[in-house]
């Protein structure tokens, strides 16, 4: 019996470890027939592991920043909230592109699919170049404007200006990536971001302590290491891309500018973009309201929302896999199977957040400590953690029916949703709760949780209406 239970153990592995090197290698499977376990798994895998990647860069650069003193953790949080527009940008482009490059995959048009690739690489450069422009002229007036002291600015704009002016390395990292993903080729994604972040790791002490034969740049070298390791990341992705691999099948005669397409790429991002620079605006205010109580708070919040970050980029990466199953079945008329794969997807993401969830409530001290040793700024963000932690649940089931919808190229009904949740509720509720009846900065983390709860409710209510399952791209 005993011999027999080994046997099936060794089975079992076996299975697993061809499952996994199936999911992170190319391959050619089709996502639109078979079993929708099996295909989200498929997907989920290295997308979750590419969300893992984008998240390690992040905690790597805080790990290192945070032995520099609370100035250079505040200018880091006060930057990173000013680059979240950015991102905003990015992941809105990449959800209309994700969502017509899928689409038309599902419907078995990868030279459509090549085309629409064409212009977000046009669309991305023009963006790139104009952020760069700005971010580098006014680095530190943007830090003022977020409300660092003079202090903070000094030790900081160089770290802004430079992860500014070197934001296309951001931009097509996340545009080329969710085209890949849009595609089916998600193993191409996962290994970009874990070059990128295998170089940011290496560079990032040399650069910020001036080890060995490298210039000690404080603060300024986390940003210099992490444009370097995106754009090496980035490279891999063009050169991927322009040798016709994957599922695109790309040519170098998909850059021939299609007005059309461009235009319509824009129309459905605009929901995307707009979403984001709703919940990212309400992120610049909600980290005003944290500043009112010192650089404690903010170094505090810094730390414990780059630590829930890891949490909710893996979790992401699942909405990102239901996402393409949804485009993707869209285009092959199948919507009954997208609809029951954004099912399937928020049971398994429910688990994993509950899970993480639990760890960060119950460990909170631990976790935190492991970033700084200032009593004030471990108070804090042993307090975020375990306020934010209480939410997992709900926000497990939400951030996968909204990428249900942007999939769908339905952008717009979140970019709503996040209006009512964040700019009506979440920003005065947050300032109402920290001033109003003294909470201070937990008041904020309590607002974060209510309000985000809200969100997930009022998506299920609007996804089960079924208006996506028409939506056009």
């Amino acid at each position: 019996m005993a011999y027999m239970s080994k046997d099936n153990v060794n089975s079992t592995l076996t299975r697993m470890r061809a499952f996994i090197r199936e999911a992170i290698s190319d391959n050619e499977a089709d996502f639109t027939v078979g079993p929708i376990d099996r295909a989200l798994r498929l997907l989920a895998l290295p997308m979750m592991l590419e969300m893992a990647m984008e998240a390690v860069f992040a905690v790597v650069d805080i790990a290192f920043v945070s032995r520099l003193g609370t100035n250079a953790i505040a200018a880091v949080g006060l930057t990173e909230a000013l680059i979240t527009v950015l991102y905003a940008l990015a992941i809105g482009l990449g959800m209309g592109l994700t969502a017509m490059i899928s689409r038309r995959i599902g419907a078995k048009d990868p030279v459509a699919a090549a085309y629409v690739m064409g212009q977000a690489i046009w669309v991305g450069a023009v963006i790139s170049l104009v952020v760069a422009t700005l971010g580098i002229i006014y680095a530190a007036d943007l830090l003022r404007m977020m409300g660092a002291s003079d202090a903070v600015v000094m030790e900081g704009k160089g770290f802004t200006g430079m992860l500014l002016g070197g934001n296309a390395s951001i931009l097509f990292l996340f545009l080329l990536n969710a085209g890949f993903r849009g595609a089916g080729d998600a193993p191409v994604a996962l290994r970009s971001l874990t070059l990128a972040n295998g170089i940011n790791i290496l560079l990032d002490p040399c650069l910020i302590f001036g080890l060995g034969p490298f210039p000690e740049l404080g603060v300024t070298g986390a940003a210099v290491a992490t444009t370097i390791g995106r754009g090496i990341g980035v490279a891999y992705l063009l050169w991927y891309l322009m040798a016709g691999k994957g599922r695109l099948q790309f040519q170098v005669g998909n850059l021939a500018i299609s007005p059309e397409l461009i235009v319509r790429m824009i129309r459905i991002s605009l929901g995307g973009i707009g979403q984001f620079l709703i919940a990212t605006s309400s992120w610049i205010a909600i980290i005003r309201v944290v500043a009112l109580y010192g650089s404690a708070p903010i170094a505090a919040y810094t730390i414990a929302i780059r630590l829930v970050e890891f949490v909710f980029l893996p979790a992401w990466g699942l909405g990102n896999a239901a996402a393409t199953l949804v485009g993707q079945n869209l285009g092959a008329a199948r919507p009954d199977r997208a609809e029951k794969s954004v099912w399937t997807a928020s049971r398994y993401n429910v688990i994993f957040m509950t899970v993480v969830g639990g760890t960060f409530v119950i460990f909170a001290p631990w976790i935190v400590g492991l970033f700084t040793d200032d009593p004030e700024i471990v108070d804090y963000g042993v307090d975020c953690l375990r306020i934010t932690g209480l939410g997992y649940p709900a926000y497990a089931v939400g951030m996968i029916v909204i990428q249900a919808l942007n999939g769908a190229g339905d952008t717009r009904t979140p970019s709503v949703l996040n209006f009512i949740v964040f700019w009506l509720t979440q920003i005065p509720l947050a300032y109402w709760l920290a001033t109003g009846i003294g909470l201070g900065p937990n008041g904020v983390f309590m607002a974060i949780v209510i309000s985000e709860s809200f969100l997930t409710i009022l998506a299920v209510l609007v996804f089960r209406r079924g208006k996506w399952r028409t939506q056009q791209v």
